[in-house]
């Protein structure tokens, strides 16, 4: 099995697509296994056996802390939770500056 076959699209009810665990890995040049532990800690969340396309994202930057500042799974997923905030924050005080004009 190619694990690039995407021809059949899966939707979420969220309207997020989902593809399995094995296309997820290839396409992160990661293991089924990585995934399943991630999913396990809460660090993505699956939709019963599939992945959000948009958790690939979240999983490059998981591997990339890893890998570039020595941070272990907890550490990486504080980071990403810590820049999620920092990011929503800038984006209330742009909010309110342009209120203020």
């Amino acid at each position: 099995m190619n694990p690039m076959n995407l021809s059949r699209v899966v939707v979420s009810k969220e309207g997020d697509r989902l593809i399995t665990f094995q296309q997820a890995a290839y396409l992160t040049q990661t293991s089924v296994t990585i995934l399943e532990r991630f999913a396990d800690l809460g660090l993505i969340d699956p939709v019963e056996s599939m992945v959000r396309l948009s958790d690939l994202t979240r999983v490059m930057q998981i591997i990339r802390l890893r890998r570039d500042l020595g941070l272990n799974l907890v550490g990486a997923a504080i980071a990403l939770e810590l820049a999620a905030e920092i990011a929503q924050l800038k984006a209330q005080v742009r909010a309110l500056q342009q209120r203020q004009f």
